[in-house]
């Protein structure tokens, strides 16, 4: 269990200034009751999710009407309506502003740099959703989007969601398969390309991969091709349909955006799962729940306010890509970058924080892990004053990162571990502003979301390891998967466990002050003799280890029962001798349990990893016991695989 004494505490007066405080102030009103404290506020907010998520609508003011009804069937999951009556526009409420204030600033490594004001983004939208109406898009149809994280891709977002179409993107890092996976289910009837992009100071021209793409898309009317290497009319010219942006947009002048307003549960994203165990799930995400739950998150667990800057290292195929692009609803400058985080060296995200003032600072566990390896010491190197929050997911934040943020990154700083998914397009459980932080745990869960932990038979566990669940309804639950009748498929993915129960996948403990660990997925838990073991217990006490950079764990079926086998990734010039064995086996077992200490230790050159830098234990697993892997260009590098296949050490 973590420390119990905190690295953070918030000063009453930064709690004041806060926007949850202003909440807290009106929902007691409402309620009739003090809420000054957050545990009382998350309580009102599950008892009574009609009224809290009415006071979110008012308090982040979106723009729509609301209607009579807030909450219709609140007893079904699946099933419940949120605002039923309601009607709005997602781009709307994220184009409040038409002034000359900086909307949005880009970065493309150290080639590109572009700045866009409130009133080009509007003029780019208008242009962009006319330019769409013309090319036959309507409401329901969808959008699909190969680009990188450019302002063209936030823009084409934009312009859909006003007219109503379903935009879906992917990273122009895919490949030709992974591309078709996942837009092939769909049939789009737009494809928005970029004709290239920068990473690691390499050019990627991708002339040739957007060829063995566009043939995949029959439905698609034009492929219209972002410049972003220079070359955009050549690709354009090369393809079928193919179309350069600027000549697509040159018809039409910019005019002010025409909004559809449309129902509360209108589809606004189809969101992919990674794919790594079977054809990825297409994830159907509306307008309405998607809008309110990140302004919940945006501004009362995270304190934004207009005018902030707001960066988060994303791709625009991970999620994260659209919790960032919701900032704009809170009047926040949006910071993109797009190329390797690390080019060309490791302080780059650091410099871009001090350079454009960055106020809350979004990143990943695997990014703050590889920071503290590299040795550098951000704290003794940059100003970051304008930093008051460091987010972090992607996986679990081990208890040493939380440590070196606050030692070496910045120390009067809040630092909030995150964790949800593609699944909801938002967090389960995060930060919390009015709380303090303790090393290796997430602060609480997230307002209107009646988060427990439950053991195998459905009862919740105030102590102890089990399943993350969450027993009553919230806004930005899927509308169901794509091609789903019945929702057969839905209704598997997180019903069947516990009836009427959301069981997210995720293996999860209570801490005693009411924060959350998050100890790995659920279908990647070892168990060793029964007993069910996360594999974050492991790494977190394998990478402090100096040789090793980084690990994967699995569960190898043998002599009739489960053996941890851990694989280690070893910094240049390290050997797995029987010293370095003895030592992290010593390690996990006194950090961890002598359960935890795997029955063998392989050194691998490579880990695999989804596009989003997740590692992917199920596939590594299914190589071991010779079983194929589906999908394998939902990896980022999947020609990693084949160091784990046949392994002599695993023969005995």
């Amino acid at each position: 269990m973590p420390d119990q004494t905190p690295l953070w505490t918030p000063s009453q007066a930064s709690i004041a200034r806060q926007p949850i405080a202003r909440f807290m102030a009106e929902a007691g009103r409402r309620a009739g009751c003090d809420l000054g404290e957050y545990d009382a506020l998350h309580a009102w907010s599950v008892e009574d999710p009609g009224a809290f998520w009415d006071l979110v609508w008012d308090f982040s003011a979106v723009v729509g009407e609301k209607g009579d009804r807030r909450l219709v069937d609140g007893g079904k999951m699946p099933g419940a309506r949120f605002f039923p009556d309601a009607t709005l526009n997602f781009a709307e409420n994220l184009l409040r502003r038409d002034d000359a204030g900086e909307a949005i600033v880009f970065r493309g490594e150290d080639r590109v740099e572009r700045r866009l004001s409130w009133r080009d983004l509007n003029d780019l939208v208008s242009r962009m959703q006319q330019a769409m109406l013309a090319a036959g898009v309507g409401a329901g149809d969808r959008v699909a989007a190969l680009l990188p994280n450019m302002p063209e891709a936030i823009a084409g977002l934009l312009a859909a969601a006003s007219i109503g179409a379903v935009w879906s993107s992917a990273s122009p890092d895919f490949g030709p398969r992974g591309a078709l996976d996942r837009f092939g289910q769909i049939a789009p009837k737009l494809l928005l390309a970029c004709d290239g992009y920068y990473y690691a100071g390499k050019t990627i021209d991708l002339t040739e991969k957007l060829a063995g793409i566009v043939p995949g898309l029959p439905d698609v009317t034009a492929v219209v091709v972002v410049s972003y290497l220079g070359t955009a009319r050549e690709v354009a010219a090369s393809l079928p349909r193919g179309i350069a942006l600027d000549d697509w947009l040159a018809p039409f002048t910019a005019k002010p955006v025409a909004f559809t307003r449309l129902p509360f549960a209108h589809p606004l994203v189809i969101l992919f799962s990674s794919g790594t165990t079977g054809v990825p799930k297409c994830i159907i995400h509306s307008a309405g729940g998607t809008l309110l739950q990140h302004l919940k998150e945006h501004q009362l667990q995270c304190g934004l306010v207009a005018g902030e800057r707001l960066f988060y290292f994303t791709t625009c195929g991970w999620m994260m890509w659209n919790w960032l692009v919701s900032g704009l609803a809170s009047g926040a400058t949006l910071i993109l970058f797009d190329g390797s985080p690390t080019h060309p060296d490791p302080a780059v995200l650091f410099d871009l924080a001090d350079a454009e003032r960055i106020n809350l600072f979004g990143t990943s566990a695997k990014f703050i892990d590889a920071i503290h390896k590299s040795g550098i010491r951000p704290v003794d190197t940059h100003d970051l004053s304008s930093i008051r929050l460091i987010a972090s997911t992607g996986s679990p934040l081990a208890p040493e990162s939380f440590d070196f943020v606050y030692d070496a990154i910045k120390r009067d700083v809040h630092l909030a571990s995150i964790s949800g998914g593609t699944d909801i397009v938002s967090c389960f459980v995060l930060g919390v502003p009015t709380k303090p932080v303790y090393a290796g745990e997430i602060q609480g869960p997230g307002l209107g979301m009646a988060m427990d932990v439950y053991d195998d038979a459905g009862h919740p566990m105030p102590a102890g390891k089990g399943e993350l669940v969450c027993t009553r309804p919230f806004p930005s639950m899927p509308l169901g998967f794509w091609n789903d009748p019945g929702e057969a498929r839905y209704r598997a993915a997180y019903f069947e466990r516990f009836p009427n129960i959301w069981c997210h996948g995720d293996f999860a403990e209570w801490t005693p002050h009411g924060g959350i660990v998050i100890h790995g997925r659920s279908d990647a838990t070892l168990n060793p003799g029964g007993v069910r073991i996360g594999t974050a217990e492991i790494y977190r006490q394998v990478e402090q280890i100096p040789e090793v950079m980084e690990a994967l764990a699995i569960g190898q079926d043998w002599d009739n029962d489960v053996r941890i086998v851990l694989f280690v990734r070893l910094r240049g010039g390290a050997k797995l001798d029987d010293r370095l064995a003895a030592t992290i086996r010593a390690a996990i077992r006194a950090g961890a349990s002598p359960r935890h200490v795997p029955a063998r230790i392989v050194a691998v050159g490579d880990i695999p990893r989804t596009k989003s830098g997740k590692i992917v234990e199920l596939a590594v697993r299914e190589v071991v016991h010779g079983r194929p892997v589906k999908n394998q260009e939902a990896l980022a590098n999947p020609e990693a695989l084949a160091l784990f296949r046949d392994l002599p050490e695993l023969a005995t």
